[in-house]
């Protein structure tokens, strides 16, 4: 049987987003793509990390496994490293959270504040607005077409709901956490997502089995804009668990 490989979006998609990533890789691994509490086909679950966590434990009863998470979806997968038997972990444009308290406070305030605008514009405007965010400025029309209509298979309350629950204001941060994770990590970021590589540089400074690759000619989402660059990566063992 082939070992599993789970793939977790980011806020405002679905499982769908890893489909060009995933088909490249299932000569190799039992790919499974869930939708996150709050998104797509899932929308009616409650969001919370200990329900994600137990979630990924039923799904995979045959530990180890590879555990891939992007931005929000790499917070989550960050959070279940420390509960599950992974054999790697690999994180796509993510973050430990907000360590300073009144930084993240003001966050939990700001996302609180979009979840109420969401519920009250609806999905249709709301997408259009995220995918207009500086953070995915440069990505190619046909990335940000199949962005906006993956964001359209979602609910407002769902979105809301998955903002208040999983939302970086809501999350513990994980950043003194870090030193205790033995598991081997690969730190995936974009080539022009400064912000992003800036703190996976910091991040695999404290990880004690990590490497940070970078995917060239990318942004935020290098798994949208460059799908087989990042198959490539997750396909292949990580320096830091051969070292």
């Amino acid at each position: 049987m082939l070992p599993p490989l789970v793939l977790l979006h980011g806020f405002t998609q679905t499982r769908q987003s890893w489909r060009r990533t995933a088909t490249q890789l299932t000569s190799r691994y039992r790919v499974l793509t869930p939708d996150l509490p709050g998104h797509g086909q899932a929308a009616h679950r409650t969001p919370s990390c200990d329900a994600v966590t137990a979630y990924l434990r039923a799904l995979t009863p045959s530990t180890p496994f590879t555990l891939v998470g992007y931005s929000m979806g790499g917070r989550i997968a960050l959070h279940a490293a420390f509960q599950l038997d992974l054999d790697r972990l690999v994180l796509i444009g993510a973050s430990p959270g907000i360590a300073d308290p009144a930084e993240h406070e003001q966050r939990r305030r700001a996302d609180e504040a979009l979840a109420a605008k969401i519920e009250e514009i609806g999905v249709e405007a709301f997408a259009r607005e995220w995918g207009n965010l500086p953070l995915f400025a440069g990505q190619p029309e046909r990335v940000r077409a199949a962005a906006y209509a993956d964001r359209l298979r979602n609910t407002p309350h769902g979105l809301a709901q998955a903002l208040r629950g999983l939302g970086t204001g809501t999350m513990e941060p994980l950043w003194d956490r870090l030193p205790q994770l033995q598991t081997p990590v690969t730190l995936i970021t974009g080539e022009r997502d400064e912000k992003f590589r800036a703190l996976a540089e910091d991040m695999a400074r404290r990880l004690p089995n990590a490497e940070h690759v970078t995917i060239p000619n990318t942004g935020h989402a290098p798994q949208l804009e460059d799908p087989a660059a990042v198959a490539h990566q997750l396909g292949s063992p990580s320096s830091s668990a051969s070292a």
